[in-house]
């Protein structure tokens, strides 16, 4: 009896070849754009100390009650694998001191985080995310750049039907004056809430807005917005940014009920969301925080950014039908004929490849009509067949896939000939 199989972990899986061009097309579009707009790469690792979730995220939120990967390791250290990106940018840029070097430090990323979360469509407990942040200005031109930045991206990759949803939840006080509000809002409410609302209410009542359940949603629609709470500099601070979208052409809805899952969020909040996923419609998420550089350790310093879903965002893809670009098949396949002819295919197949010519050589010596037919299954423009009389000739037939049609060609020609 065979060994058992040992299968990946449920909600994390494989990302095969015959899906790979999906996510490679989506990452360099990624970063040619993001380099366009001046924002440089940064890569943090995969675990952190718990701490910094805790405190950067928030403790009450979903995330760091429920669905954090945490361990200890062999020094009884809490870790915790990142179920986020922008705490862990927080935390290099004060770790490295990275506002001394610049006044304005504008970072993107790319990798995977994990939640412990049901899986379901498009979110899985290991799952990818591309993102940009940017510190050092309060300013909404920077707020607008950003979201400008992801909708350049949407209109890049192909999407014709995605919602922008905007809100602002205001300053750190505007926040404490909201809370106070939705808490005399919900106050006859209770009984009616479900119990994670009844202790977000206590410990973090704009959590409230953000329940998924049916009852605590239907009760959230009537509370009163964030927008009629905001001190008149944020109140500003909304306005400008509106109008920078619409003088873009950026069509937005306000979202009074908007307020993201994470706690460390001020004034502008926003969401590209798709038609068509239902309840998990976001595909991007990102806002302000200008408080949380300064609750990881480091100066005040205002900051603000996004991140794009990577499964939610091929999921959507699927909707409207937009198509990634496959990988270029190789430009030939090298058959040979005979022991010798084998030796020399992987030589001429190492020389082609030193010329930046893709090609693929058969490595066992199989029949040819065996290599004619992993020729055409890998779509080749031209099979190089070599031979004992070909290679007397110092040369190769070259044969056209799609004609038939073959020519004796001298081996030092066929770069030339595969090039043109």
């Amino acid at each position: 009896m065979g060994k058992a199989i040992i299968s990946g972990p449920r909600g994390m899986y494989d990302i095969l070849p015959d899906r790979i061009h999906q996510w490679r097309h989506l990452e360099d579009s990624a970063r040619s754009l993001f380099s366009l707009f001046g924002y440089s790469e940064i890569r943090t690792p995969l675990v952190e100390e718990t701490q910094l979730f805790a405190r950067g995220i928030g403790e009450t939120t979903d995330i760091v009650t429920k669905e954090m990967y945490t361990f200890a390791d062999r020094k009884g250290r809490s870790l915790t694998l990142r179920p986020e990106g922008t705490a862990s940018i927080v935390r290099a840029y004060v770790e490295h001191k990275l506002y001394a070097q610049q006044a304005l430090a504008k970072l993107y990323y790319m990798g995977p985080m994990f939640r412990y979360e049901r899986p379901q469509a498009g979110r899985n407990r290991q799952f990818f995310q591309i993102g940009a942040e940017a510190f050092g200005s309060l300013s909404p031109l920077l707020d607008f750049e950003l979201i400008d930045l992801a909708d350049s991206f949407f209109d890049r990759v192909g999407f014709k039907r995605l919602n922008l949803m905007l809100n602002s939840l205001g300053c750190a006080a505007d926040r404490r004056n909201y809370a106070e509000s939705l808490r005399a809002y919900f106050s006859d409410k209770l009984p009616m809430l479900c119990p994670d609302c009844i202790e977000r209410l206590e410990k973090n009542p704009l959590r409230v807005l953000d329940c998924k359940v049916e009852a605590c949603k239907a009760l959230a629609a009537g509370a009163p917005p964030p927008l009629d709470h905001l001190c008149e500099d944020c109140t500003q601070h909304f306005k400008m940014l509106c109008s920078l979208l619409e003088g873009a052409g950026i069509q937005y809805v306000v979202d009074p009920r908007l307020v993201r899952g994470l706690d460390y969020y001020t004034r502008t909040v926003f969401e590209f969301q798709h038609p068509d996923l239902g309840a998990r419609a976001a595909i991007c998420g990102g806002g302000r925080y200008d408080n949380l550089v300064e609750e990881i350790g480091g100066p005040p310093t205002p900051a603000s950014g996004f991140s794009i879903g990577v499964e939610a965002t091929l999921l959507a893809m699927e909707k409207e039908e937009l198509l990634a670009p496959h990988e270029e098949p190789p430009v030939a396949f090298i058959c040979s004929i005979g022991e010798r002819a084998l030796r020399e295919a992987a030589l001429l197949a190492a020389r082609l490849r030193n010329t930046g010519i893709k090609v693929e050589v058969d490595y066992e010596g199989r029949s040819l009509k065996a290599q004619m037919k992993m020729a055409h299954r890998l779509g080749v423009r031209f099979a190089l067949i070599l031979g004992e009389e070909e290679l007397a000739r110092d040369s190769a037939r070259m044969r056209e896939m799609a004609t038939g049609e073959e020519a004796l060609v001298s081996l030092r020609k066929i770069p030339a000939r595969l090039a043109s």
